[in-house]
């Protein structure tokens, strides 16, 4: 299990321990004996014990076994393995493929009804055209993936974009200025992406904020990120995705998009700054 630095994936590693240290002791067993059934060093108990190394699935068996409780193994598993996915390094997320990456959250988004997102790198991939969105996800793949199926992926992200006019969802998107001006792709790609991005906020179902480049703006120390309803936030770090789903925590990334709205420019300030980057592009 990666290391991360959410909260979320930190308590849900406790949680685990915690199950672990009760059949311990519902079992009478000391650290001690518990490591010599399971044949390992106590050390390795401790650790568990502490959550600070996670145990595989073959050490939940043993630990189960071990406590004669084998009825708990299907359970830990699952709890592990959704600790697990809390935190995806990309490189694991993406060894199959950018595809594989773009379809694991399909479900989220479906179930979704209000989409609340802060971009400071690349447009919104919701509102990305599939010129823009393969420029994207080809310097991506040539970074750090070896499979070729960026088409593919491209194909799968378009298929997301639909929810934009399908009228059951609501989308606040939240987008720094820079990102309207950076050279992710050659100029034309660049204006029909800007052009498209001003044709989606006429959306009665979608809120376009750009957040003006200023000396005297607060500059918050915050990654890209997306919330879906206040369910979770799935946060984009330089190593991995992060899927916060703890409630304290996803109540500081709602205030933070809060103060990041209240920085932005909305309305016909928005498509002026927009219109603005397209001019500049000759």
């Amino acid at each position: 299990m990666s290391s991360s630095p959410s909260s979320s994936v930190i308590e849900a590693r406790k949680a685990l321990a915690n199950r672990l240290v009760g059949l311990r002791k519902d079992a009478g067993l000391t650290g001690d004996e518990l490591s010599a059934r399971c044949g390992w060093h106590p050390a390795k108990t401790s650790r568990i014990q502490s959550g600070k190394s996670a145990p595989s699935e073959d050490d939940l068996r043993a630990w189960c076994t071990a406590c004669g409780a084998d009825d708990q193994i299907p359970d830990l598993i699952a709890a592990a393995r959704a600790v697990d996915s809390m935190y995806t390094e990309w490189r694991r997320m993406e060894r199959t493929g950018l595809r594989a990456a773009q379809e694991s959250v399909a479900a989220l988004y479906r179930r979704t009804g209000h989409f609340r997102v802060y971009a400071s790198r690349v447009m919104p991939g919701m509102v990305q055209t599939p010129e823009y969105t393969t420029a994207v996800l080809r310097s991506i793949q040539r970074a750090r993936v070896e499979i070729d199926d960026v088409a593919d992926a491209v194909e799968a992200r378009l298929e997301r974009q639909r929810m934009l006019f399908s009228g059951r969802h609501r989308f606040g998107l939240l987008i720094e200025e820079w990102v309207l001006r950076a050279a992710v792709c050659d100029p034309e790609t660049m204006a029909a992406q800007l052009g498209h991005l001003l044709a989606v906020s006429a959306s009665p179902f979608v809120s376009v904020g750009v957040i003006p480049t200023r000396p005297d703006r607060p500059h918050l120390p915050v990654e890209d990120f997306y919330l879906f309803d206040e369910a979770e936030v799935a946060v984009e770090l330089t190593s991995g995705y992060l899927r916060i789903t703890q409630p304290r925590e996803i109540a500081d990334y709602v205030r933070t998009f809060t103060d990041l709205a209240s920085m932005a420019v909305h309305g016909a300030s928005a498509r002026q700054l927009i219109t603005s980057a397209i001019a500049t592009l000759g």
